[in-house]
C-alpha cells in the first residue's frame, strides 16, 4: 500500500488533528513544528516566536482512499484563510496558516484550490494562506499528540475559542467536508 504525506499549519495544532483523524484513508496525524531555522525545536522555543516555526500537522494518508485535494478541502474548512497573523485566539507567526507542499503536484492542487476559494467570493478579504515548500518537520512532544483524545474538555475549549463559530458562519454550518465550488 502506497502512502503520501501532507503538512498543514492552521493555528494551534491541537485543533488540527481531529478534523483529519476521522477520515478513512488517514494513517496518522502528527502534531509538530515546521518552517523554522532551529533543528528539533521544543514547544517553548516555538512559542517564543524566535525559531520561525509554525505549529503544524503532518498527515500520512493512502491516496487510493483519500486524495490530497480532499485533504486541502478539509484544511480550508478548519481555518480562517483571511488571517495571516494567526488563527482565532492563537496569535503570532507560529500560528499562521500555511499549506506546505511535498511535490509539484501538491503545489498545483493547493494553488488551484486557493484560487478557487478566492474566486468563490466566500470571503470579502483576500485569501492570505501561504503555500510553501515543505521543510523539515519535527514531531511535537508526546503530550501534544492526539490531544483531542487525551484532553477532550480542553480540546472543546480550544474549538470554542472562535474556530467553531467561524466554521459555522462561513463553512455551511460547520460541515468540514463541503467541497469548494
Amino acid at each position: 500500500m502506497a502512502t503520501d504525506t501532507a503538512i498543514f499549519a492552521g493555528g494551534c495544532f491541537w485543533c488540527m488533528v481531529h478534523p483529519f483523524d476521522t477520515y478513512p484513508g488517514i494513517k496518522s496525524v502528527i502534531s509538530g513544528y515546521t518552517g523554522g531555522h532551529v533543528a528539533n525545536p521544543t514547544y517553548e522555543q516555538v512559542s517564543s516566536g524566535t525559531t520561525g516555526h509554525t505549529e503544524a500537522v503532518k498527515i500520512t494518508f493512502d491516496p487510493d482512499i483519500i486524495s490530497y485535494r480532499k485533504l486541502v478541502d478539509i484544511y480550508w474548512h478548519q481555518t480562517d484563510p483571511t488571517d495571516a497573523s494567526g488563527q482565532f485566539q492563537d496569535r503570532g507567526d507560529n500560528y499562521r496558516p500555511v499549506i506546505y507542499y511535498n511535490s509539484p503536484e501538491q503545489k498545483q492542487v493547493a494553488e488551484a484550490s486557493k484560487a478557487a476559494l478566492q474566486k468563490s467570493e466566500k470571503f470579502k478579504q483576500p485569501i492570505v494562506t501561504q503555500i510553501e515548500p515543505a521543510q523539515p518537520f519535527y514531531p511535537a512532544e508526546e503530550y501534544h499528540q492526539d490531544f483531542y483524545k487525551k484532553n477532550p474538555l480542553r480540546d472543546q475549549l480550544e474549538e470554542n475559542g472562535g474556530r467553531a463559530q467561524f466554521k459555522k458562519e462561513h463553512w455551511d454550518n460547520g460541515k468540514s467536508d463541503t467541497p469548494l465550488k
